[in-house]
């Protein structure tokens, strides 16, 4: 019943100058209304006057260096933690720069050394007096004279970013050869502050033919550090590692009433990654960054509208302090926000922001060296992307695609143009039967940690999609929920705290990750108010999965702190004369009804064991992979892993359904085989139905009423039905 679909438009190109008749092509063949230019591309003359609109990439931090070299005392900063240092008898010499890119940083000997620097021994966890070392800039060392024998040291210091992070990302994956290095430059500080708007209108005077202005992104970039070989050393697209200087931390000072100590930000060198619990004083820093960020993002964004222009935000480069779920950035006025979309979740962290015109997702692979070469695959590539991030398309669309890099590597992967040609048809079509309605959802559920709404979406993630060995098991959690018939909302146990009033129309609680991180809340469980409301929530007939150590941290008797709730606890060792009986399968349940074979966990965890009464469905030598509970009234689901796959997304949608006590909903709107989804609209009277591989599919599908039909699907095929 598809109607009648317009075959132009919500679709963003990039260009060149040597690409012109090809950019027109594409245009035309994509149907794309929009054209953009890239990290080291020009937008060409011919194209000015062109039928679509266009988008300038802009960088309020660099590609201006002049301004940078003129005014040093102004270019960006970062911290950086040295490594440890074993003192022996000796005075100790800690090299700061050793494993760092010289390319990249530079040392901050401008600024008050005693100030903002800080000496820890590591062995004490206490920082050294100021009069007990000195910096010997020849060297580039400091010198503890009288150390502590065998303890450990480490110095915490202040250094320019003298090369851009990305900009020298862009340059080593592309082979950059001869390119001057951007320097970054802080548009916080004074002179900077008003040269940035000046430069702003400056810009937009001389390119009159840009409509929109997509700032890549505002002033401060996420933690990218190099070695010495311009390998990745560390990178944490949350850190805020990188948007400090004394001038900022002197404004932070002020307003928190309290000094500035840089292992606020180093953390023992963790840097407050997303699974450390972060302190008072790291949140304090976090709202202060948010606050001063947003209210200089309005002055430009309102600038950008005095000119005539529209303001795009890049979810990616530059982003910290505009966390778009968050109530400073709804004030800034920007108009869009654009972002990469690698799967279902990155996906779903663009379309799901509120308060701006229009969402837009820039999709893998981008036209970069790494794949578009000899022997590289991009439209596997890009079928993969596709097909994943259309089950989040397909619960909560963004308004516009588009795809970023060098047009002229695309082009000469013929098979790769047809594909993306399909992709931007069938977009238009997905986006026109969708828009203006959500999509069915059987159940609320809110994932749990220390971060809530701040990191909607962004739980375990690692940038576009990425992962690490540690993290996929979790990561697919978020993965799946993000193509899921759910409303998913993301809770911080702050929001609890303050007002445990929220738990009251969720309907399933879900806590994922490793015990004593911030994701499954650590030493937060020692708050009685906080365990209190949760076990009263589940107690009184809520739902609970936990996934991996859920509330795991060890205190008065427990490691998994809702071990009676949960039905599991995790021997450390502490409990090994107590014997464990409970060990018996119980295959035959709801949850797994889909999926007769081996469960995939992942990595799985290791020691979990089921306490009297609770019941195992899955363990593996006597180690517990899968378990359900009842608990006063409610029911409880522990799962040790759970890797995004069409199976695994199965067994989370009915664990939702179990631990909510709502089996006899699960065929309304469902279909029988987990490869293929149902999706229905109900307020615009519509429904598809997808094969989310590309293989041919058969499956029965339910109905809203439980009416159901057999239906054959052709690879990737999505069908639309009336209700």
């Amino acid at each position: 019943m598809t109607e009648k679909i317009e075959n132009r438009g919500r679709v963003t190109i990039p260009t060149d100058v040597d690409v012109v008749p090809e950019t027109l092509e594409l245009l035309a063949r994509f149907g794309a209304d929009a054209i953009r230019d890239c990290d080291g591309t020009d937008y060409p003359e011919a194209l000015k006057a062109v039928d679509a609109k266009v988008y300038s990439t802009y960088y309020t931090t660099r590609k201006d260096n002049a301004w940078a070299k003129a005014n040093p005392d102004e270019v960006q900063q970062c911290y950086i933690m040295t490594g440890f240092y074993m003192a022996k008898e000796e005075p100790l010499k800690i090299p700061l720069m050793k494993g760092i890119s010289n390319e990249l940083l530079m040392v901050n000997t401008r600024d008050d050394r005693k100030r903002w620097w800080e000496v820890m021994d590591r062995s004490l966890g206490t920082p050294v007096s100021v009069e007990e070392w000195e910096y010997e800039e020849e060297n580039g060392c400091v010198i503890l004279k009288e150390p502590v024998p065998w303890h450990e040291y480490t110095v915490s210091f202040l250094a320019y970013l003298i090369w851009d992070p990305v900009h020298m990302y862009n340059a080593v994956v592309n082979d950059w050869q001869g390119v001057e290095h951007q320097i970054t430059f802080d548009v916080r500080q004074p002179k900077t502050h008003a040269h940035t708007l000046s430069r702003l209108r400056r810009f937009v005077e001389e390119h009159p033919y840009v409509d929109v202005i997509r700032y890549t992104t505002f002033f401060h970039q996420f933690t990218l550090i190099f070695d010495e070989l311009k390998r990745e050393k560390y990178v944490d697209w949350y850190g805020y590692s990188a948007s400090v200087s004394p001038y900022i931390l002197e404004k932070f000072e002020k307003e928190a009433g309290y000094p500035f100590r840089p292992e606020y930000i180093i953390d023992q060198g963790y840097y407050n990654n997303q699974y450390r619990e972060p302190s008072r004083e790291y949140k304090d820093f976090m709202a202060f960054q948010r606050r001063e960020v947003a209210a200089f993002v309005k002055e430009i964004v309102d600038l950008t509208h005095e000119l005539g222009k529209e303001a795009m935000m890049f979810l990616g480069d530059h982003w910290i302090g505009t966390e778009p779920f968050m109530e400073e950035f709804r004030n800034t006025g920007v108009d869009a926000v654009v972002g990469s979309v690698g799967n279902g979740s990155t996906l779903r962290l663009i379309s799901d922001i509120s308060g701006v015109k229009y969402t837009e997702g820039r999709f893998l692979p981008y036209f970069f060296p790494d794949t578009f070469r000899e022997g590289g695959d991009p439209v596997k590539e890009a079928k993969e992307n596709w097909v994943t991030a259309r089950r989040a398309i397909l619960r909560k669309p963004i308004d516009r695609i588009g795809y970023g890099g060098y047009l002229k590597l695309a082009c000469q992967f013929p098979e790769f143009i047809e594909y993306v040609e399909s992709v931007c048809r069938e977009f238009r079509e997905l986006y026109e039967n969708i828009q203006g309605t959500e999509g069915y959802c059987q159940k609320k559920v809110a994932v749990l940690n220390c971060w809530g709404k701040m990191r909607s979406w962004g739980c375990h993630m690692v940038h576009h999609a990425l992962y690490q060995k540690q993290n996929y098991s979790y990561a697919g959690v978020i993965e799946a929920l993000s193509g899921a018939p759910f409303e998913v909302v993301f809770l911080s146990f702050d929001d609890i705290r303050e007002n445990p009033a929220c738990l009251e129309d969720v309907d399933v609680l879900l806590n994922v990750g490793d015990g004593d991180t911030a994701h499954t809340g650590g030493a937060v469980w020692e708050d009685a108010a906080v365990s209190s409301a949760l076990r009263r929530f589940i107690y009184e007939g809520g739902g609970f999965i936990g996934v991996g150590e859920p509330s795991g941290h060890q205190y008065q008797g427990h490691f998994i702190q809702l071990a009676q709730a949960l039905g599991v606890e995790k021997e450390t060792g502490y409990t090994l004369g107590y014997d464990k009986y409970n060990w018996e399968e119980h295959r035959d349940h709801f949850i797994l009804e889909d999926c007769p074979g081996e469960v995939d966990f992942g990595e799985g965890k290791k020691n979990m064991y089921a306490l009297e009464g609770a019941k195992i469905l899955v363990q593996r030598e006597k180690e517990v992979q899968m378990a359900v509970n009842e608990y006063g009234k409610g029911r409880c689901v522990y799962l040790s892993g759970l890797p995004y796959s069409f199976e695994n997304s199965r067994i989370l949608y009915r664990a939702v359904l179990w631990s909510s006590h709502s089996e006899g909903q699960l065929t309304q709107w469902f279909s029988d085989n987990y490869n293929v989804d149902v999706h229905a609209y109900v307020k615009n009277g519509k429904f598809c139905v997808v094969n989310n591989t590309y293989e041919p599919q058969s499956t029965v599908v339910y109905k809203g009423d439980g009416e159901s039909f057999l239906l054959d699907l052709q690879a990737g095929e999505i069908r639309w039905y009336g209700v």
